[in-house]
C-alpha cells in the first residue's frame, strides 16, 4: 500500500472512532464506514477533507453530508429493516448509496441532477457496486420497483411526500429529515397497513428535497 493510501486508511479508521464517540453503535454500520473509502467520491484536490467530520460541496448547490449524519441514518434504517430492497432519494455523490449496497441491501437511487447521478453511475461501476440508478423527481418515488422494505431520503423535506409513503413495503421503514429550510427533524416512519407510526430525532440541516412533492424549485 502506498504511503498516501495508508494515510486515507488510517483517516479512515479515526471517523470511524469519532462515529462511536458521537453514539453510533452499530457494529455493521460502523463496518461499513470502515469498508467504503470516502475519498473515492471525492476530486482529487479535495482529498484532504474526505474523513472530515462534516459536509463538503459537490457542484450544483449539493453537498456529500457528514459521515455522522449518514451513520446516524444508516443506524436507524438497519435497526429497523436489517435487509432487503431500499430506494435512496438523492443520490448526490454516491456515497451513502454505496454504504447502502455495502450493508446487504438492495439498491435503487434517484438523483434529480443528470450530471450528478451519471457521475455516481459510473464511479459505482467502476468501484463494483450493484446499485441501480435513475435520473428523475425523487419525491414521486419510483413506481415500476415498488413495494421498498427501506426508502432514505437524503435531503431536507417540508412534508412526507405522499407518494412515497404508498411506496412502503408493509413494515417499511422511510427515514427522512423534514422541517423547514434552515433545520429539519430526523423521522422515522413505518408502515402498517394504513397506518404510520412516526418517531421523531435529532435536529439537521440538509439541502432541501426539490420536486413536485417537495420544494419548489424556483425558490432554491
Amino acid at each position: 500500500m502506498k504511503v498516501a493510501e495508508k494515510l486515507l486508511d488510517l483517516r479512515r479508521r479515526e471517523m470511524v472512532e469519532t462515529l462511536k464517540l458521537y453514539g453510533i453503535t452499530n457494529r455493521r454500520v460502523l463496518d461499513a464506514f470502515l469498508e467504503v473509502p470516502r475519498h473515492l467520491f471525492f476530486d482529487d484536490n479535495a482529498l484532504d477533507c474526505a474523513y472530515d467530520d462534516g459536509a463538503y460541496p459537490i457542484g450544483h448547490g449539493q453537498t456529500i453530508s457528514q459521515p455522522y449524519t449518514v451513520a446516524f441514518m444508516m443506524a436507524l434504517l438497519v435497526e429497523r429493516c436489517p435487509s432487503g430492497k431500499v430506494l435512496e432519494i438523492g443520490t448526490g455523490s454516491g456515497y451513502q448509496a454505496a454504504i447502502l449496497d455495502t450493508l446487504g441491501y438492495s439498491v435503487f437511487t434517484i438523483e434529480r441532477i443528470l450530471e450528478l447521478k451519471e457521475r455516481a453511475e459510473k464511479l459505482f461501476c467502476r468501484l463494483g457496486f450493484s446499485i441501480t440508478c435513475r435520473y428523475g423527481d425523487g419525491t414521486l418515488g419510483w413506481m415500476d420497483e415498488a413495494p421498498f422494505d427501506g426508502i432514505v431520503v437524503t435531503a431536507g423535506a417540508p412534508k412526507e411526500p405522499s407518494s412515497l409513503m404508498s411506496q412502503l413495503a408493509e413494515n417499511g421503514c422511510m427515514v427522512i429529515p423534514i422541517g423547514d429550510y434552515a433545520s429539519q427533524q430526523m423521522t422515522v416512519i413505518q408502515r402498517h397497513g394504513n397506518d404510520f407510526k412516526r418517531e421523531l430525532f435529532q435536529q439537521f440541516t440538509f439541502v432541501p428535497l426539490v420536486g413536485r412533492e417537495g420544494w419548489d424549485d424556483t425558490v432554491f
